[in-house]
């Protein structure tokens, strides 16, 4: 049975349900959740401190995040799986792959991409520009975020996904920095995950995997356990093993209140439309490389020098950004306005914009 098509919510109308104090410059490091999740965390969290309902009315949340985050990556809900870390979500294919795999991944790649590869298989590392380039008929996957954590920079993924068609390797894609902001199809790629804490503004602690019927045929589920059972209810002893089929047969036993506040979360993203935040967030970037003098990175993380008389007007101008590789990175999401923009540009730069 097909999900109905969310209601509508112009952003406009939607970014009145957050309440960011000025100057929240750092989604890219964690994102802020609206009152409606805060809310329903509150009334779960009441239910378990008086113990006046069952764990499964909490459960039911867990569903409708696998909907919604199939729904905002374009994939079927049976091929999306629950977990809760990046790097626990990339070992399942990492810890199954045979002795001496080649796996190539970025060199700048955020270690969660990066050290469950260095673990189990033989890891080469080339610069992102470069990536697609250096895939051989040697190499057995091809891993990359859509955007890299430390500056913001895309992935050229066309020519990634050509290069590994032409020599038979999976592709995996962290897309932590992308989903929320950036239109994401998942089917595209043989394995996709993507941690929701930042751009998908939930608690901590759930991650969402697509997982193409190709990439399951080279994994094992190393965390088996009964939530990944074919009956979760009725695989809580015993053998034999009995994993649910497709995607959930990867699935962990989650978090229940991290996917009490990310079904919120998703599904009012869903309603507001990725294109539509995408427009907003891309243009605060913008405005924010115009009042610098910098060239526009066409995402939603820019970065400027950093040196300690910069971090400490901002830090006196009350806007919270992130030092990564040595540079100040901000970014930008539907509750950041021109105002939190501006305040930053005025703190790097000792001019109030006209």
């Amino acid at each position: 049975m097909t999900a109905p098509t969310p209601d509508p919510l112009p952003l406009h109308a939607a970014r009145d349900l957050w309440d960011p104090q000025p100057g929240w410059l750092n989604t890219a490091s964690y994102g802020l959740p609206p009152r409606t999740a805060v809310a329903e965390l509150q009334r779960v969290i009441a239910q378990w401190q008086r113990g006046d309902t069952d764990w499964t009315a909490w459960d039911a949340a867990t569903g409708r995040a696998r909907d919604a985050f199939a729904r905002l990556v374009a994939a079927p809900p049976a091929d999306i799986a629950i977990g809760a870390t990046v790097s626990q979500a990339l070992s399942a294919l990492a810890a199954a792959l045979p002795p001496g795999a080649e796996v190539l991944v970025p060199e700048e790649e955020f270690t969660s991409n990066l050290f469950p590869w260095a673990v189990s298989t033989r890891l080469r590392t080339v610069p992102l520009e470069r990536l697609a380039d250096a895939v051989t008929p040697r190499t057995h996957v091809v891993a990359f975020s859509l955007v890299q954590s430390a500056d913001g920079r895309p992935a050229p993924t066309a020519d990634i996904l050509t290069a590994a068609r032409d020599h038979d390797a999976l592709t995996v894609t962290d897309a932590t920095q992308a989903c929320g902001w950036l239109p994401v199809q998942a089917t595209r790629f043989d394995l996709l995950t993507c941690a929701a804490y930042k751009w998908l503004m939930a608690p901590r602690g759930a991650t969402y995997t697509y997982l193409s019927p190709r990439a399951r045929e080279h994994m094992r589920p190393i965390a088996a356990n009964w939530y990944a059972g074919s009956d979760p209810g009725g695989s809580y002893y015993g053998p034999p093993l009995r994993l649910a089929p497709a995607a959930r047969a990867f699935d962990l036993s989650p978090a229940w209140f991290s996917q009490v506040g990310a079904a919120v979360t998703l599904e009012l993203l869903g309603r507001i439309g990725v294109p539509a935040v995408h427009d907003h967030d891309t243009a605060l970037a913008a405005r924010f490389c115009a009042g610098l003098g910098l060239a526009p990175t066409g995402g939603a993380i820019a970065t400027a020098p950093a040196d300690a008389a910069a971090l400490r007007r901002l830090a006196e101008a009350g806007v919270r950004t992130a030092v990564r590789a040595g540079r100040i990175r901000t970014s930008f999401h539907l509750y950041t306005t021109e105002d939190d923009v501006d305040r930053a540009v005025a703190a790097l730069t000792g001019h109030h914009p006209t």
